[in-house]
């Protein structure tokens, strides 16, 4: 299996977890002939976020670095919550990421096999048609310190269970009329164990079967099951399927000859400020609080690439957090800095004034008009330089002036000369203000000596601004992205309160009449920059020609500085 590009990271450099500990004892021991086989199994009921980028990471790169396979397999067992925009959106994703599946499945092109198993199971005597309602089952299942009840139908004859089965295949029973047990334990100190359903008769069209089928088999029946009939060695999923496993054991133990797959648990990723349940991620959809799913305040992997994340950033952040067997949480800093590691060395630098005041240079010739070189990037020197147009007038950022300035304050000033980044000096000799008292314009002079941006006397000046002509710039829209929830842990609320409490209001500050450089005239959706002294952003996938919509990616710093920026 080969990734879609050649930056996925070798296996000399990914970390001997005790996931990969185990898989080479296995390879070594010639465990299932000496074969690894991984799969991805999401269920396509909601679009993929930054935790099942971690999963992702895991199963096609063990996989990758070991020389087996890796399948993409959805797990498509609920035909109410399941679209194909989803199973769209699942592919895009995980080829995104830089990895190609060796073979793609749905669990419901095992339907038939998954079905004739449990035909299998009622002839052994070790399943039944049950009666019970769903309270019932619930009532009669017990609690974690009280066994179980067995069912009133639990000694069914297999013969009536295997009628009743076919039946409800068939579409004769209403839906919640009957349902397939597995006859286990109900003494089980492990509920899972304790008579779990097996199939329920569910009228729902599928978007692959359509109404073929009126009765759907339950995750936990039909997980193992799938694992098996594509030869899977390892089956890696997240420690909330740890009490699963002896009933995924169970499952292949009874129907399964050969090689069996080894179901391993690791923890999930779990991020501040952030929910990483589908549940909630739709509800934040559905409700209107973000824009879709691909809002580029969303952890969804669509979100983050909206918002300008690349695939290696997250790749190695999921590198660099590793896989434990110990659920924590991980401070969503480490996520920023992965993405600022990584555009910091490819992202192209630029010029954009987010809340502009005007610059006018009084003693810089009316009309002329000069480029000035600026370095693409200093981080890598065959990025080059590029022309930057210099004229009379000017935007700075209004941040970078100060009337009264306060101590340690080193901008412009009345009086105070600073550099224009690659340009000149200029010193503020005149401040012009509106009616209402508010600084609309700054008059200043500059050094025509000091042209780059170095003083032939030697002179030393405290602050470097970065600027645009205002005659060539670019009216552009910036979205400042912030953290969507104001608290660490969303989920941590009062009763009577929900996580939709802690939506942070100011997640999102829309500058309308931002001005950038002419040089971004030409940048495409997705394309990543540097805003000098601002932070990174990143085209957003919508926007329209002659109309520039950037959104932030990250704060340069790992302070989530606030710009405010009054619209014009």
């Amino acid at each position: 299996m080969a990734p879609t590009d050649d930056t996925t990271p070798a296996a000399a450099s990914a970390p001997v977890d005790f996931i990969r500990t185990i898989i080479d004892e296995d390879l070594r021991a010639g465990k299932n002939h000496g074969r690894l086989a991984t799969r991805f199994p999401p269920e396509p009921n909601g679009y993929l976020h930054i935790g099942h980028a971690k999963s992702i990471c895991l199963n096609f790169g063990v996989a990758e670095e070991r020389g087996g396979t890796c399948n993409l397999r959805f797990d498509d067992t609920n035909p109410t919550k399941e679209d194909v925009e989803y199973v769209e959106s699942i592919k895009a994703d995980v080829a995104w990421l830089g990895f190609r599946w060796d073979a793609m499945f749905y669990a419901s092109d095992y339907f038939e096999q998954i079905y004739q198993f449990a035909e299998q199971l009622i002839r052994k005597g070790k399943a039944y048609v049950d009666e019970l309602t769903a309270d019932e089952i619930r009532a009669y299942r017990g609690t974690l310190t009280e066994p179980g009840r067995n069912s009133p139908w639990r000694d069914r004859p297999a013969e009536e269970s295997l009628d009743l089965f076919r039946r409800m295949r068939a579409g004769e029973f209403e839906d919640g009329k009957y349902i397939l047990r597995a006859r286990i334990d109900m003494g089980s100190p492990n509920l899972n164990m304790r008579d779990p359903a097996l199939y329920r008769i569910r009228r729902a069209h599928h978007h692959r079967t359509g109404d073929t089928w009126c009765i759907y088999p339950m995750y936990d029946y039909a997980h193992p099951l799938s694992d098996a009939l594509e030869r899977i060695t390892h089956s890696l999923c997240t420690l909330e399927f740890e009490d699963h496993r002896p009933l995924y054991d169970w499952c292949v133990d009874n129907l399964i000859e050969g090689d069996k797959p080894q179901q391993i648990e690791f923890a999930r990723l779990n991020l501040n400020y952030t929910v990483m349940s589908k549940r909630k991620l739709l509800q934040l959809v559905q409700q209107g609080h973000v824009a879709g799913w691909d809002d580029p305040r969303m952890p969804t992997i669509s979100g983050l690439r909206r918002r300008g994340y690349t695939p290696e950033s997250i790749r190695n952040f999921c590198a660099r957090i590793g896989v434990a067997k110990k659920e924590n949480v991980i401070d969503v800093a480490q996520l920023e800095h992965s993405i600022r590691e990584d555009l910091n060395k490819r992202a192209p630098r630029v010029m954009a004034v987010l809340s502009p005041l005007k610059v006018v240079i009084t003693n810089y010739p009316e009309g002329r008009v000069e480029e000035v070189d600026v370095i693409n990037n200093p981080e890598d020197a065959s990025a080059g330089t590029r022309k930057v147009p210099f004229s009379r007038e000017l935007y700075i950022e209004r941040d970078d002036f100060r009337e009264d300035p306060p101590k340690k304050f080193f901008r412009l000033a009345p009086g105070r000369e600073v550099r224009l980044r690659c340009a000149y000096f200029i010193t503020c000799t005149e401040v012009v203000k509106n009616a209402d008292g508010e600084v609309i314009e700054l008059r200043c002079t500059y050094d025509p000596a000091t042209r780059g941006g170095d003083a032939p006397d030697g002179r030393k000046v405290k602050a470097t601004l970065h600027w645009v002509s205002a005659s060539h710039a670019l009216d552009v829209q910036v979205r400042l992205y912030d953290r969507l929830f104001n608290v660490p842990d969303p989920d941590d609320v009062p009763e009577g309160r929900t996580f939709i409490d802690h939506l942070n209001p100011e997640s999102l500050q829309v500058i309308t009449h931002a001005k950038a450089e002419p040089s971004l005239a030409s940048a495409k959706p997705l394309d990543r920059f540097q805003f000098e002294r601002l932070g990174y952003f990143c085209v957003d996938a919508d926007t329209q020609p002659g109309a520039l919509v950037f959104n932030r990616t990250v704060s340069l710093r790992d302070t989530w500085a606030k710009i405010e920026a009054k619209q014009d």
